[in-house]
């Protein structure tokens, strides 16, 4: 069972030069959506692609956002600092953003039945692939260099992405976890608990059957199990066999009352252990410390795009 799988094809791309200088060409992209998920507001993918002025092909950077429309803000803030690194950069809208969320859902943000759930990741990782296929379309990008940046739930994508998208080379997790169950039963929200209430019992139970369903996928691989709850279609740890041995960074907020350190650190073990930087913050303070958490990107993206020098 494989909810993201696809027919590949790019149809309809439209493009609108948003911004010409010497140094960068900066377009509003969009095209045709692979899956028809019965909401016209999905049906076309956006985005917005930061092209370097150079002669030669430049690697591939996609910049995920996170819940709410304020988490674009720093992939874009991102976006222009690759950009001196002679890095491409393609941010698109994913289905919760409000460009593009669907009115029957807009209400009930960011408390979302498991349905609605699993159709927002859908949407999301197949966006992004296709977003993928584009690039192979583009003379001036390297393929061979594509890399993908997530933040929060843009994190949660990037790694299922990733897990299951070999094209991608390298990623960046920022303040993402893995096993969504357990976020949910030590997340500080009380909000959030409040609308997804559950007892001990029944934690205990999903948590027995996560890695049941971990060791089964270790041994068939994802395709070939069918799991007892859907949220496991939409853990990172469900891909995170697939990242190991794989460039990695991921960034993570020392006192995040979203993502517990014990689900960062789960991740990351399951990951084989890569790179990571403990930043002491919070969730959405974390940005505050934007020239570490740009440094430490730009570094691990020259290293594993073989990126020698910038362009400007």
């Amino acid at each position: 069972m494989n909810p993201y799988n696809y027919e590949n094809g790019i149809t309809d791309v439209k493009s609108r030069l948003k911004e010409n200088t010497p140094k960068l060409l900066h377009y509003e992209i969009q095209f045709r959506s692979a899956l028809n998920t019965g909401y016209s507001e999905n049906s076309i993918v956006k985005g917005e692609y930061y092209q370097p002025r150079v002669e030669y092909k430049v690697p591939l950077a996609i910049l995920v956002h996170g819940m709410g429309d304020h988490s674009i803000i720093p992939c874009k803030l991102l976006a222009r600092s690759l950009l001196k690194q002679g890095i491409a950069c393609f941010i698109p809208y994913l289905t919760i953003h409000s460009k593009r969320i669907p009115k029957a859902m807009r209400a009930n943000m960011p408390y979302l039945n498991p349905d609605e759930w699993l159709q927002c990741y859908r949407i999301s990782v197949v966006d992004i692939r296709q977003i993928v296929d584009w690039a192979y379309g583009r003379t001036e990008l390297d393929t061979q260099r594509v890399a993908i940046l997530g933040i929060s739930f843009g994190g949660f994508v990037s790694a299922i992405t990733m897990g299951i998208d070999t094209r991608i080379r390298a990623g960046v997790f920022i303040v993402t976890g893995g096993n969504s169950n357990r976020i949910s039963w030590l997340s500080k929200n009380n909000q959030y608990r409040k609308r997804y209430p559950r007892t001990e019992a029944v934690h205990l139970e999903i948590q027995s059957s996560y890695a049941r369903y971990l060791e089964e996928i270790s041994e068939k691989g994802f395709e070939n199990v069918t799991p007892d709850n859907q949220s496991f279609l939409t853990d990172p740890m469900t891909f995170a066999s697939y990242l190991k041995r794989r460039p990695v960074l991921m960034i993570n907020a020392l006192w995040d009352r979203y993502i517990p350190r014990e689900a960062a650190t789960e991740l990351w073990q399951a990951c084989g252990q890569p790179s990571i930087k403990w930043i002491p913050a919070g969730h959405t303070s974390i940005w505050l410390w934007y020239p570490t958490i740009r440094r430490g990107i730009v570094a691990f993206l020259k290293s594993y795009l073989d990126i020698s020098s910038g362009f400007c």
